[in-house]
């Protein structure tokens, strides 16, 4: 086999490592959207099905494992070992939203047995920001584009900011009446899952400027996350 297809083949097997993280990406996205769904829909069966797909994006996380092992034993250059290693973290940074859209659609059918709450309202708005994060931080890994993953990492402080006033609320809303706490702390558990969301979406911003910029610093982030003091200030 030549030099020039050897390269031309590993470049071909680097852009299909890229294609199945970029749809296990949409497999999220999708997942974290019908989760969303089925919350409002309060839909048991629609949410055994989102559970059940789950083992898709698990799947796929498997068969980028052995593609990136494939990779790793040619023996590649220090730039083809940043995009093998950014492909690793971003594939189980998307496994683990896969499974944070699972846990939403259970807890869902658990919050089905209670009487609706208002504030399901609040946790789509904070579901819709994640899913806005997820979608730009694919699209800046699509394009290998540093400068929109930095714009996604920066947007996390407004996904805690969210996080934390929909935490305070569900906590006033449990001591106005003790029969909300059972609903509330669901929908504590989900909004929580959506805020953890949000810091993998950030994680695969950083691994974006990691491939392309190796261990350059990275500026520091902006947290907004407060649910710790709110909770003691209660």
């Amino acid at each position: 086999m030549s030099p020039e297809h050897i390269v031309k083949n590993y470049d071909q097997e680097q852009q299909r490592l890229h294609t199945e993280i970029l749809r296990m990406g949409e497999m999220a996205v999708s997942q974290l959207q019908a989760a969303l769904d089925v919350v409002d829909r309060r839909d048991d069966k629609a949410s055994q099905r989102i559970i059940a797909n789950d083992d898709a994006i698990d799947a796929l996380e498997q068969e980028v494992s052995h593609d990136v092992m494939r990779l790793a034993l040619r023996g590649p250059m220090a730039s083809d070992l940043r995009v093998i290693l950014a492909a690793l973290r971003i594939a189980s940074d998307i496994e683990r939203i896969g499974d944070y859209a699972s846990n939403i659609a259970k807890r869902s059918m658990a919050l089905n047995q209670t009487p609706p709450v208002p504030h399901t309202l609040g946790l789509h708005a904070l579901g819709l920001m994640a899913v806005q994060q997820l979608r730009d931080v694919l699209a800046a890994y699509r394009d290998l584009d540093v400068d929109a993953a930095q714009r996604v990492r920066a947007s996390d402080a407004d996904l805690d900011t969210q996080y934390t006033g929909l935490f305070r609320e569900l906590l006033t809303y449990m001591m106005e009446d003790a029969r909300n706490i059972t609903p509330c702390t669901h929908l504590l558990f989900m909004a929580k899952n959506l805020e953890r969301i949000g810091d993998h979406a950030t994680n695969i911003a950083e691994n974006i400027w990691f491939r392309v910029h190796g261990e350059v610093m990275l500026p520091p982030r902006e947290k907004r996350d407060e649910t710790n003091t709110a909770a003691a200030r209660q």
